[in-house]
């Protein structure tokens, strides 16, 4: 899926920053262009999965008008567009089954915490591994 997005041009003083007009919340910077269109990509992809985990609607097929209006909001004069693309899996919220291994005394823990925060196993699995990758 792409984005389009609204780049202010950065300075030796200033970073690059980036706007999701899909997204009104998502933004973006970097040091420089590259830096900054692929903080776009990160920001874009914290935001669908926002969006998804809280039942919220993505917004999808941007139209050309969009590109015009941007190019016409004296607010942004000398601000470039770029396209972003996600992967499509990031907005795939299709459930797979899979297989993994763990010590049963590794599985009991899970259970019980699971239990105790009223999810089930694999609520709680895939909320802790979400949990864990944004932390890298």
């Amino acid at each position: 899926m792409k984005f389009l997005v609204t780049i202010e041009p950065g300075t030796d003083d200033t970073a690059w920053g980036v706007a999701v007009p899909a997204l009104p919340d998502c933004f973006s910077a970097g040091d420089t262009l590259d830096e900054a269109l692929d903080n776009a990509k990160e920001a874009i992809e914290m935001q669908i999965e926002w969006l998804l985990d809280h039942g919220q609607p993505i917004p999808v097929g941007q139209s050309n008008a969009l590109a015009a209006t941007v190019r016409a909001d004296p607010d942004r004069s000398g601000w470039l567009l770029a396209v972003v693309d996600i992967a499509p899996e990031v907005l795939d919220a299709t459930m797979e089954r899979v297989n993994i291994s763990l010590p049963r005394r590794v599985l009991y823990a899970i259970d019980r915490a699971a239990a105790g925060a009223g999810k089930t196993r694999s609520g709680y699995l895939a909320e802790a591994a979400l949990r864990m990758a944004a932390e890298h």
